[in-house]
């Protein structure tokens, strides 16, 4: 079952900085758009979109009256937003917050950081997922989101938070090959320290406890990892 996709919009006037926003929002499973100025932003259909990140010195307009804009708008007043600065004083920040932003972060940032940031922001404010589903199921292997527990043969097997996550993201994207960029981006916080050997571990845990469907979860070699049906 894929989820639809949680569409965000990025505004910078550094394109390089924007893309890469971008593709690392993407790679965590975001939808993503891109305006490299608050002119711009503001021609788009903005009501579309579940979070926005700003950045606050740009040209002619810049990412306060952006916010200012963007609250005064009752269509889209409650839409989380994340502001963005290379500034080392903290007034634009408490400005930032004064005219409505929710959160910030400072650059330069971590993108491991800045993904974190936004996919907490997303929960705290219950925009995670467009749909939600309440099984992620194939054939008699069954993931229970609300009580977050998997039965294989209506048999409970007990699973890590790890492994569940892996499982639900595997799930939910058949034949779909995972990174290990990606799986940390999706699985794992910020700001742990994750070596390749502790993916590995988890998945090969994983497919231990899985009983005939372990063989389902493969590897693609220099690729990384998925849930293969009808293999």
């Amino acid at each position: 079952m894929n989820l639809q996709p949680v569409k965000i919009l990025v505004v910078d006037d550094e394109h390089s900085i924007c893309e890469l926003m971008k593709i690392n929002l993407e790679i965590a499973g975001y939808s993503v758009d891109m305006a490299f100025s608050a002119e711009a932003a503001l021609e788009m259909p903005l009501e579309e979109y579940s979070l926005m990140v700003f950045d606050i010195m740009m040209g002619e307009m810049s990412g306060l009256e952006l916010v200012s804009r963007i609250r005064s708008d009752k269509r889209i007043a409650d839409v989380p937003i994340i502001v963005c600065t290379a500034l080392g004083n903290e007034e634009p920040l408490v400005e930032g917050f004064s005219r409505g932003a929710d959160d910030y972060i400072r650059k330069p940032f971590s993108m491991r950081e800045f993904v974190s940031r936004v996919r907490r922001l997303l929960e705290r404010t219950g925009r995670q997922a467009k749909t939600e589903p309440k099984r992620v199921e194939y054939e008699t292997l069954s993931l229970d989101m609300e009580l977050k527990s998997c039965t294989i043969d209506g048999e409970e097997v007990s699973l890590t938070k790890k492994e569940f996550d892996l499982l639900c993201l595997f799930l939910s994207n058949p034949n779909k090959i995972f990174s290990r960029e990606e799986l940390l981006n999706r699985i794992w916080e910020a700001n742990t320290y994750v070596i390749d050997r502790t993916i590995d571990v988890n998945i090969n845990r994983l497919r231990k406890k899985m009983g005939r469907y372990g063989a389902m979860i493969v590897t693609k070699q220099g690729y990384g990892y998925g849930f293969k049906k009808d293999i």
